[in-house]
């Protein structure tokens, strides 16, 4: 026997199609409908509502095998689990590898992504974040429009493929994070205004708002929540990255995010392992990261744009757009000093005041592991016009250098697939809507965007075209070649480094000394004994700190008071004391 149970204040009528045969469903006054009914396992079933005869899916669908406007199916794991021992991996102070899983491979499943994680543990990487898996709309996207939040996307391996990954990661020691998008809906497949209060009167950049502080709204919530848990429950992930939290309108007591925590603590007890959520948040808020108890939302961590910002531009000199504010040594040395660039203060790209300062003492107990710093994201690669890595604009001292300050900083840190050995590959935007009308919506849409930006609209890759998806995909005969090779070595030392030297465990932002020289172009971050120093100009740099070298991208030439860097190269230098 099945039970059959569905939210649907809206409809007068609900009936439910189990293979081919209608039966009636019972409300209650909660806007339940529910029937309990003698279903075959993998039964293929949908709702009607009122009288429209069309079978619409399941909105806590566990699987959609024929897509987002197929009929949903009862599901139970076809794969056994093996990771009973696994105890669970921290987020903090950990090196993650974000990752798509249909780019990350040639075949562009989960199967064949588990045939790289070897790879993966020999480069040192603790965590596996990959970019939402949920069930969204055609073959292949970045997986942000989805619909159907609790299906997996059955072109990658469905939720039986999604177990075997999961499962692998853990019998390798790896983590694992799923990028949950709870913000908005994605715009082919979105049933759910037709069974209830789903969406706002807010809207974002992507589309209507969720509806989490309006009238009905708790059951919004307990749909997010109910889903977010059933990720980690379910499908044993040890936590979330929640796209896009500051698009979430909550104007409640007790907000969304503050509920998730509680909720998700209370199962990492029940499950007797750690579970971390991390946000994508802009608006530079210490709320974000605080904990409940002094008043926070109680995050785990969150991404930091700013330290990418800071570390982007001072490498590549790139001014354009949001990089605006940044650039300079001294923007570096207090972005990472301080966690948050924008602190209460001025913003030219919002032109307005933006952030709050984040305390940034021991004494807070909020340590630089709760942000997450990075050379580069999807978004910070992906949302470009020709979807360029840095890679393609750098050279390798260049590269060597943004790692160094991102691996030798107290922050959490984050790879991007690929970015290890500098991949020749792009990584652009692509979808494939299969309504006509909203695939050429989003061509031309994109075109313009950045055709307003001086773009020519003809060198803008159109989304919808195949090759734009398979251009995306990782080269996986690079790695072992050349320079690329010779980079991945080197983001190993520095991994091999965080995580073997006493030092680079000091996770208190107050401990952290910089030095710097703008005409010279060089920076150092004092981590108690440990001196990481860097030259980001195009002419050597005599820097006054000297000791032994503990890894360097360039032989550097040591005085008795001072250490002269080839141009675009660092070396982390173990200080003797006099």
């Amino acid at each position: 026997m099945a039970e059959f149970a569905v939210w649907a204040p809206k409809p007068d009528t609900v009936r439910v199609e189990v293979d081919g045969h209608v039966h009636p469903m019972t409300r209650s006054a909660d806007g339940w409908w529910r029937t309990t009914l003698d279903a075959a396992p993998a039964a293929r079933y949908g709702y009607l509502l009122d009288d429209d005869p069309a079978v619409l899916p399941d909105p806590r669908s566990p699987r959609q095998p024929d897509g987002v406007h197929g009929r949903s199916q009862l599901w139970a794991p076809a794969t056994r689990w093996t990771d009973d021992g696994w105890t669970g991996r921290p987020v903090q102070g950990a090196v993650i590898y974000e990752l798509h899983i249909g780019t990350f491979t040639p075949e562009g499943t989960f199967d064949s992504a588990i045939e790289k994680l070897d790879y993966l543990v020999d480069l040192g990487v603790d965590v596996v974040e990959v970019m939402p898996v949920n069930a969204f709309s055609g073959t292949h996207g970045w997986g942000y429009d989805g619909v159907l939040w609790y299906a997996v996307h059955e072109p990658y391996g469905g939720p039986d493929g999604l177990i075997r990954f999961a499962d692998a990661c853990h019998c390798r020691g790896l983590g694992v994070l799923i990028d949950a998008v709870f913000n908005h809906l994605g715009p082919s497949g979105n049933y759910l205004p037709r069974f209830g209060p789903y969406l706002s009167s807010a809207s974002n950049p992507w589309g209507e708002g969720i509806n989490i502080a309006d009238a009905d709204s708790d059951e919004v919530r307990r749909y997010i929540i109910d889903c977010a848990l059933r990720w980690m429950r379910d499908f044993h992930a040890d936590g979330l990255r929640l796209d896009a939290v500051h698009a979430l309108v909550d104007t409640t007591a007790i907000h969304l995010l503050e509920e998730l925590a509680a909720k998700t603590d209370a199962l990492a007890e029940q499950l007797g392992r750690p579970l971390s959520l991390v946000a994508e948040s802009d608006l530079n808020d210490p709320r974000m990261i605080t904990p409940r108890r002094g008043g926070g939302y109680g995050m785990t961590a969150q991404w930091d744009d700013d330290i990418h910002h800071a570390i982007h531009t001072a490498v590549s000199g790139e001014r354009q757009g949001y990089y605006a504010d940044f650039g300079s040594l001294a923007t570096l040395a207090k972005t990472l000093r301080s966690g948050f660039f924008h602190a209460a203060t001025y913003s030219s790209f919002r032109k307005r005041r933006h952030g709050r300062p984040l305390d940034t003492t021991e004494a807070s107990g909020i340590p630089a592991t709760r942000l997450l710093a990075y050379t580069c994201t999807h978004d910070q690669i992906g949302n470009r016009a020709l979807g360029d890595r840095p890679s393609q604009n750098l050279n390798f001292g260049q590269l060597a250098v943004k790692a160094a300050l991102v691996l030798g900083s107290p922050y959490t840190a984050m790879l991007f697939m690929g970015e290890e050995w500098a991949a020749s590959t792009p990584f652009q935007f692509f979808s494939s809507h299969p309504e006509p009308e909203l695939a050429r919506a989003t061509a031309e849409g994109r075109k313009k965007e950045f055709a307003d930006h001086g773009w020519d609209a003809d060198e803008i890759p159109d989304p919808q075209d195949p090759q734009t998806f398979q251009r995306s995909k990782l080269d996986w005969d690079e790695p072992g070649t050349g320079e690329h090779a010779r980079l991945r070595r080197l983001y190993q030392d520095l991994i091999t480094s965080r995580r073997n030297e006493t030092d680079m465990a000091d996770p208190w932002l107050d401990h952290l000394v910089i030095d710097y020289d703008e005409e010279h172009r060089w920076i150092v971050m004092h981590r108690g004994r440990l001196a990481i120093a860097c030259n980001l100009g195009a002419e050597a740099a005599g820097v006054p700190v000297t000791g032994e070298v503990v890894l360097c991208s360039a032989s550097p030439d040591i005085g008795a008071a001072a250490t002269e860097l080839a141009p675009y190269s660092f070396a982390i230098l173990r200080v003797v004391d006099n």
